[in-house]
């Protein structure tokens, strides 16, 4: 089993950039699909991103409120997965989270295997 670790938020103003981390420990990280997602106070978590393990030859997944501004990457050697979040708006303020998910698709928003969450991080956006 893999656990998580989420680090990299903050306050940014509108249009900033962040990089979000999500450090990994336990076996075969390279094997895992790793999901994003995000919890804006007094709304749902949802799920932002994705990126596939090896055998899915890198798929990934964003959702319409983050597709062409936000980036995901993995490195396998340093069992850590990136999100990269460039021109930030307000309606990005959430508390972010990684967690394995079963499969990432190109087109399906993930699903996380449990309900086992981190702490988070905090990104917030304003000015």
């Amino acid at each position: 089993q893999v656990q998580l670790v989420e680090s990299g938020g903050g306050l940014v103003q509108p249009g900033g950039s962040l990089r979000l981390s999500c450090a990994a420990s336990g076996w075969f990280f390279q094997d895992y699909s790793i999901g994003v997602f995000r919890q804006a106070p007094g709304k749902e978590r949802e799920g932002i991103s994705c990126i596939s393990g090896i055998s899915g030859r890198g798929i990934t997944y964003y959702s319409d409120s983050v597709k062409g501004r936000f980036t995901i990457s993995r490195d396998n050697a340093k069992t850590t997965v990136y999100l990269q979040m460039n021109s930030l708006k307000p309606e990005d303020t959430a508390v972010y989270y990684c967690t394995t998910i079963s499969v990432c698709l190109a087109q399906t928003p993930p699903a996380p295997v449990s309900d086992d969450w981190g702490r988070g991080t905090q990104v917030t956006v304003s000015s």
